[in-house]
């Protein structure tokens, strides 16, 4: 019976034995497939992370573009806004020499309303009155009766 059971003893060994290294397979095989899963999640990881990069390369690009295009943009509107002030500064000394025409005109015209006045009545009273020969002279001082209203400017000329 002893050596049965030191049969018996010695198979549980054996066995001990074979499951610990059953066991320890297990674990290796184990090991192996962790470390095979991480590397692929680590592999994962990194081209996620250069995905990532490359995206960000390529908005930083685009903005750079559209940074470029505003850029552009304002340049050309403030080159038009410059032209623009120019122009009504030009425009703003013409009305103001226009006006000063116009008044020098408006006195021009009231001294010869007065003094055409005053010629017609001398000249109605001592029947001297003579017809110029040319009826379509344009400037006629007796074919002038528009001359009696005054040239008028309109206000929203003269408002800067």
């Amino acid at each position: 019976m002893a050596s049965s059971s030191g049969t018996s003893s010695g198979s549980s060994l054996l066995q001990n034995s074979g499951s610990e290294e059953d066991l320890q397979a297990v674990m290796d095989q184990r090991k192996r497939k962790r470390m095979i899963s991480n590397r692929e999640s680590a592999r994962r990881s990194r081209m996620r992370k250069q995905k990532h990069l490359d995206d960000l390369v390529s908005q930083v690009a685009q903005l750079r573009k559209e940074n470029q295009q505003i850029l552009t943009s304002v340049n050309i509107t403030t080159q038009q806004y410059l032209s623009v002030e120019a122009e009504n500064s030009v425009l703003r000394a013409q009305v103001g020499e226009l006006s000063h025409r116009l008044e020098s005109l408006n006195e021009i015209v009231d001294v010869l309303n007065a003094t055409t006045v005053a010629g017609f009545g001398a000249a109605a009273t001592s029947s001297t009155f003579v017809e110029p020969i040319n009826n379509n002279s344009f400037f006629n001082p007796l074919n002038m009766g528009y001359l009696n209203h005054p040239i008028m400017a309109s206000a929203d000329i003269l408002q800067y």
